[in-house]
């Protein structure tokens, strides 16, 4: 199974750097990448530690206007700006996290909420961050002041390999000694506590990774787009995350990649399909699917949970190890 997952994952980095040279538009699937750490990074705190958290928007969206804010005003080169925008991630993360890991369950979630709920009013307020209108025009600038990040396809393997060092970041994390008490701690905290784990110190640091984590995502997006609005720290970019988590898989390392790719494509590229059926089925309605891109993924959600609960690379997972069950029997 090590083996054969490997192999799938050396496939999809090379149809990644491929990408670009076969009519994929780069600022898309950088998007779509962003997006892939992003859920990662939740995947990480819910799918291994347990925490549902509904307010990573704000890590997100936060870290996004502090690095564009720092790019753009201070004048930080792009380098600097993801480190900071990663720092106010981490950071935010420490305070969530010290204020919500004391409760459990739907408390926990209604805290990180609230929380998030207080960044984005910050956001809509503050004179730094745009308002409604949003932190526009921030520059690309010189990865060191060497590499000119203008080029779409200079910026693109630069965020490839800034996406690529975090995922593997995660994967260590996760079969580390720190993510096997983390695993420990979702499936019997009691038992966790009772062997003399600090679970409480696991929880935060596991919060704040996580936060850190997203918060590189949220800079990322805002150098490669260039622009950070409302949308990133909106609760919906939670329930969105979640989303993306529970139909990829919960708890397993491919399921974030396949989940985000799924509802990132569905919201782009939904209208797109609804065309296409309208001509094959001379269906007038499939015109306006692209109108209603939230009851399409509403819908998927509702499939994924009656049909598919352990998610498409969960349930896919689930198959092969009965297959080979079945053939050691």
């Amino acid at each position: 199974m090590k083996k054969l997952s490997t192999v799938i994952y050396l496939l999809l980095l090379v149809a990644l750097v491929l990408a670009p040279f076969v009519g994929a538009y780069p600022v898309f699937v950088m998007k779509l990448m962003c997006f892939a750490l992003f859920a990662s990074a939740f995947n990480l705190l819910l799918g291994y530690t347990g925490l549902l958290s509904f307010g990573h928007a704000a890590f997100l969206g936060g870290s996004a206007y502090v690095a564009g804010h720092a790019m753009k005003v201070w004048g930080l080169t792009p380098e600097l700006g993801l480190v900071a925008g990663t720092a106010a991630g981490a950071f935010l993360g420490w305070i969530f996290g010290l204020l919500a890991i004391r409760r459990q369950g739907i408390y926990f979630a209604m805290i990180t909420l609230a929380l998030a709920q207080m960044v984005f009013f910050v956001a809509l307020q503050a004179k730094f961050t745009g308002g409604e209108d949003g932190l526009q025009g921030v520059p690309r600038g010189k990865l060191f002041g060497l590499v000119d990040l203008q080029n779409d396809l200079t910026m693109y393997y630069v965020t490839l390999v800034i996406v690529v060092a975090a995922f593997l970041l995660i994967v260590r994390t996760i079969h580390s000694p720190f993510g096997q008490v983390l695993k420990g701690i979702k499936e019997n905290e009691p038992r966790a506590l009772s062997l003399g784990y600090d679970v409480s110190r696991f929880k935060l640091l596991a919060f704040v990774i996580s936060a850190a984590l997203s918060g590189l995502a949220g800079s990322l997006k805002t150098l490669v787009l260039g622009f950070a609005t409302l949308s990133d720290v909106h609760w919906s970019a939670s329930g969105q995350v979640i989303l993306m988590t529970l139909v990829g898989g919960l708890g397993t390392l491919s399921g974030p990649l396949v989940g985000s790719a799924v509802v990132v494509l569905l919201e782009n590229k939904i209208g797109e399909l609804g065309h296409l059926l309208a001509r094959l089925t001379t269906v007038d309605w499939f015109n306006t699917l692209g109108e209603s891109v939230t009851m399409v993924t509403g819908l998927i959600f509702v499939i994924c949970v009656l049909a598919f609960r352990r998610g498409i690379m969960g349930e896919i997972i689930a198959f092969i190890d009965r297959r080979r069950g079945v053939a050691k029997g």
